[in-house]
C-alpha cells in the first residue's frame, strides 16, 4: 500500500508541475493540447484539479525526514516534531497530505477497487460531498500504557497456554482482554477460542472476520484459520487452491500447525503431488520445535481415542483411567502400598490418560514411597528437583541427592540422572566418562533414558570414539518405548543418511511420529469431551482442524461424526456423506481398517458415491488382507456367495466365512448362521440339480415312446392316486356290542 501511496504522490507532483507549465503557455497552445484529447480524458483532468485542490485546501505539514546516521530519537523529542513549526531548510523534508481522501477521488475516478483499512465504507460516503469542507479524519493511536498492557496481558496467555499447571483453556480469558485492547496477536488467538468453542461459546462467522480482517495484515495465525475454513468449507465454499495459498503464508510466517498441515499434505498427496522431500521439509520444521520444547519426563501422552471402537465394542480401551479405580489406587497408597504410591506420582508427574499434570500430587506420593526406602521413588524426586516448571527452579542440588539416594539402590532411574548431571556439568564437575558410565548401568537394565543418552554419547563423539553403529543401536532400543527424542535422533540420521542408509520414507515417517506428539495434540481430548457433552458442532470442528495437521484418529472420528449425522451444516445428506468419504479415505490410507471397511460399506450401498460392488470388494479385500478385520471377511464371503463383484464361488464364499470366525470370537454366531444358510441352499441346489436330471432322464426315456398320448397316461396315474388317497381316508366302521 506504501508503494502505490508514494505512486500517485508521484504522480500527483507530475501533474502539478504539468499544470503550472500550461499556465506560462499562450492560450494558442493551452486549447491545441486539448483538440488532442477525448471527452474521457477531460473529465480524468477534473478529478485531477479536485485532487490539487484537495491538497492546497487541507493544512499541509512540512517535517523533517529523520536523520538515519543518528541515533534514534527519544519519546519526547518525537512528540516535540509532531507538535513544533519546523522551517523548510535545505535537508530532505517529508510532506504530510490526506491520503485517505486522495485515494477516495482517485478510486471514485478510475472505478478501481482500492480499499484502505481506516477508509470508509462505500455507503457511508455522500456522493454530494463538499471537497472545500472536507477534513482528515481524527484518529486516537492507543498510548503506550494500553499496549503495553495488551503486550502484558497476551504474554500471560502465553504462559498459561505453555504451563503444566491448570487449565491451559484459562489462556483463552488473557487473549480476550488483550483483543479488547485491539491486540493482533492476541486477537488472532481468540478468533481461534470463537471457532472451536474453547471457554467461550462457539461463532464461527465472526472468527472469520477476525480471520480475514488480520490475513490481510499478513498475521500467520489468521492465515491459519482462513486455510482451514477454505479446507473444510466453514462459513465458506471449500477452495483447497486457496487453502493451500493460506497454509503456505502462514508457514513461511513460522506458524508451526501450517507446517504440520503441509506436511501431512506433501506426505498424503491431498490435493498436491505427493513429494516426500517436501513433506520431509516440513515435518522436520515441527519436530525440531517439539524436540526442543520436550521436558525430562519427556513429551505429553496424546489420548488416541476412537469414537467408532468406542462405540462398537465394549471392550474397548480408550485409556481414560476410570475415576472408581483411580480411587481405588488412592486408597492403596494411603495405606502404604508403595507400588501404588509410585504409580500414581507417575501418573500425576507426566498426565495423560484423563488426568491433568499436577506436580505437588505427584510429589506428595514419591515423598511417601521415598520414606519407605523405595529407590524409583528417590529417581522420580530426583527428576522434579532437575527440571524447571513454569516458575520453579531447578534445585540441582537436592536432584544430586536424590539421584545418589537412588543409585546406591541400583535403580536405573537413579543412575540415568547421574549421569545426565556428569553429561551437562550440573552441580558437579563435567565429565563424560563417568555420565557414560553411569547411562550403561541403566542402560543394561532396559531403562529407556540410558539407551537414550548412550546413543547420543557416541553419535556426538563426547569423550569417545565416534560409533553411528552403537548410536543406532541404542536409539533403535529406546524408540522401542515410544521415546521422542529417539525418535528424532533416528529420524535425523536416516535423514542425513549418517550411519545408516538414507531413506527419505523412513525419516518422514519418524519425524510425523514426534510432530504429532506436540502440545497441540491436547485438543484431541477437548474434542472427545466435547462429543461426550453432546457439543457435536464443536467437537467437529476441533477434530476436522486436527484431520487436516494429519492425525488418523481425527479423521477416522470426522468421518464418525459425519456418518452418523450428527451434526447438519450442509444442505443435503449426499454432501455430508461425499465430505465423511474424503475422511474415511485419509484414515484408510493411514492404515485404520475399520476406515478401508467403511470405504466398501460406501460403495456397496451407494453413499455419497455410484453403488460399485468391484470397489466394495476391493476394499473389503484390502482390510481382510492388511488389518485381518474379521467384518471385511465376513463381507467378502457373502459378495462370493451371491457373485457380487465378482464371479460366484461357494467354496471361497465358505473360505472367508471360516476365516472370518477364526480371526474375531464375536463372529463365531454370525459365520455359523452364514454358514449354515450356506449349506442348506447348498443341499437344495444339489436336490434341485438332481431332480431337474431325473426329470430329464424320464423325458428322454419315457415320454418318447408314449408319443403324443402321454396326457391321457398322465391322467389315469393321477385318478389312481387319488383313488388310492381316498381308500386311505375312508371312515372305519366300529363292530356293534351283542
Amino acid at each position: 500500500m506504501k508503494e502505490r501511496l508514494l505512486q500517485w504522490f508521484i504522480f500527483v507532483m507530475v501533474i502539478a508541475s504539468v499544470v503550472g507549465g500550461e499556465k506560462s503557455n499562450s492560450k494558442d497552445d493551452e486549447d491545441d493540447s486539448y483538440d488532442l484529447r477525448t471527452n474521457d480524458v477531460d473529465e480524468h483532468d477534473d478529478a485531477t484539479v479536485q485532487m490539487l485542490q484537495l491538497i492546497n485546501n487541507a493544512a499541509m505539514k512540512i517535517v523533517d525526514a529523520p536523520d538515519l546516521s543518528k541515533e534514534k530519537p527519544s519519546d519526547q523529542s518525537q512528540e516535540q516534531l509532531k507538535t513544533d513549526d519546523l522551517d523548510a531548510g535545505d535537508n530532505l523534508q517529508l510532506v504530510k497530505f490526506p491520503t485517505v481522501g486522495l485515494f477516495n477521488y482517485w478510486a471514485d475516478m478510475s472505478n478501481d477497487d482500492i480499499s484502505v483499512q481506516h477508509m470508509k465504507s462505500d455507503d457511508d460516503i455522500d456522493d454530494d460531498i463538499d471537497i472545500a469542507d472536507w477534513k482528515e479524519p481524527i484518529k486516537s493511536l492507543p498510548s503506550s500504557s494500553r499496549e503495553e498492557e495488551a503486550e502484558q496481558l497476551y504474554q500471560a496467555g502465553l504462559k498459561k497456554l505453555k504451563s503444566t499447571l491448570g487449565d491451559h483453556l484459562d489462556a483463552y480469558e488473557y487473549f480476550y482482554r488483550a483483543h479488547t485492547l485491539d491486540h493482533e496477536e492476541a486477537r488472532a488467538k481468540f478468533a481461534f477460542a470463537l471457532l472451536f468453542g474453547l471457554k467461550y461459546t462457539q461463532d464461527i462467522p465472526k472468527a472469520y472476520e477476525i480471520f480475514n480482517e488480520l490475513s490481510k495484515k499478513g498475521n500467520p495465525d489468521a492465515h491459519l484459520g482462513m486455510g482451514f475454513l477454505y479446507a473444510v468449507g466453514l462459513h465458506l465454499p471449500v477452495s483447497q487452491p486457496r487453502a493451500l495459498v493460506h497454509y503456505v503464508m502462514a508457514a513461511v510466517g513460522g506458524n508451526v500447525l501450517a507446517q504440520l498441515a503441509l506436511g501431512y499434505r506433501y506426505f498424503a498427496g491431498a490435493t498436491v503431488a505427493y513429494s516426500c522431500e517436501k513433506s520431509l521439509e516440513y515435518y522436520r520444521a515441527v519436530a525440531n520445535n517439539v524436540a526442543n520444547e520436550l521436558s525430562l519426563s519427556g513429551g505429553p501422552l496424546v489420548q488416541r481415542i476412537k469414537l467408532m471402537e468406542e462405540l462398537d465394542n465394549p471392550n474397548y480401551n480408550s485409556g481414560i483411567v476410570d475415576s472408581d479405580l483411580l480411587d481405588y489406587y488412592k486408597m492403596l497408597a494411603n495405606k502404604g502400598d508403595a507400588q501404588a504410591q509410585v504409580g500414581l506420582g507417575q501418573l500425576y508427574l507426566q498426565g495423560g490418560r484423563g488426568v491433568p499434570i499436577d506436580i505437588q500430587t505427584a510429589y506428595y506420593y514419591f515423598q511417601k514411597a521415598a520414606e519407605n526406602g523405595n529407590g524409583l521413588a528417590y529417581g522420580f524426586l530426583g527428576k522434579i528437583f532437575l527440571e524447571e516448571r513454569d516458575d520453579v527452579k531447578p534445585d540441582y542440588e537436592k536432584a544430586l541427592e536424590y539421584f545418589y539416594k537412588a543409585a546406591k539402590l541400583k535403580n536405573p532411574v537413579g543412575q540415568s540422572g547421574l549421569g545426565y548431571m556428569y553429561l551437562h556439568g550440573l552441580n558437579v564437575a563435567q565429565d563424560y566418562s563417568e555420565a557414560l558410565n553411569w547411562f550403561t548401568l541403566a542402560a543394561e537394565q532396559g531403562w529407556v533414558e540410558g539407551h537414550l543418552y548412550v546413543g547420543i554419547i557416541y553419535y556426538k563423539g563426547l569423550g569417545v570414539k565416534r560409533d553411528y553403529k552403537l548410536a543406532v543401536k541404542n536409539f533403535g532400543l529406546a524408540s522401542k518405548s515410544g521415546n521422542l527424542l529417539a525418535y528424532f535422533n533416528m529420524a535425523q540420521m536416516h535423514a542425513s543418511g549418517i550411519g545408516v542408509l538414507r531413506s527419505c520414507t523412513t525419516a518422514l515417517e519418524l519425524f510425523k511420529n514426534v510432530a504429532e506428539r506436540g502440545k497441540w495434540g491436547g485438543y484431541l481430548m477437548h474434542a472427545y469431551n466435547s462429543y461426550k457433552e453432546n457439543q457435536f458442532e464443536e467437537s467437529f470442528v476441533l477434530y476436522s482442524f486436527l484431520a487436516e495437521m494429519g492425525y488418523e484418529v481425527a479423521q477416522s472420528n470426522t468421518g464418525f461424526i459425519l456418518d452418523r449425522g450428527d451434526v447438519n451444516i450442509w444442505e443435503t445428506e449426499k454432501e455430508r456423506y461425499v465430505r465423511a468419504m474424503m475422511y474415511w479415505s485419509r484414515s484408510a490410507a493411514q492404515g485404520y481398517a475399520a476406515a478401508q471397511l467403511k470405504l466398501g460399506d460406501y460403495h456397496y450401498y451407494g453413499l455419497g458415491t455410484k453403488i460399485d460392488f468391484e470397489l466394495a470388494a476391493n476394499h473389503y479385500r484390502q482390510a481382510s488382507e492388511q488389518h485381518h478385520n474379521a467384518q471385511a471377511m465376513f463381507n467378502l464371503g457373502y459378495m462370493h456367495e451371491m457373485g457380487l463383484g465378482m464371479e460366484q464361488d461357494i467354496h471361497l464364499a465358505k473360505r472367508c466365512y471360516d476365516m472370518a470366525a477364526e480371526t474375531s470370537l464375536d463372529a463365531k454366531v454370525p459365520v455359523f448362521l452364514a454358514l449354515t444358510k450356506l449349506n442348506l441352499f447348498h443341499m437344495v441346489n444339489d436336490y434341485y440339480t438332481e431332480f431337474l436330471n431325473f426329470i430329464n432322464v424320464l423325458s428322454n426315456d419315457v415320454a418318447e415312446p408314449v408319443g403324443f398320448n402321454w396326457d391321457l397316461y398322465l391322467i389315469a396315474v393321477l385318478f389312481a392316486l387319488l383313488s388310492y388317497i381316498i381308500y386311505l381316508r375312508r371312515p372305519n366302521r366300529q363292530p356293534q356290542n351283542v
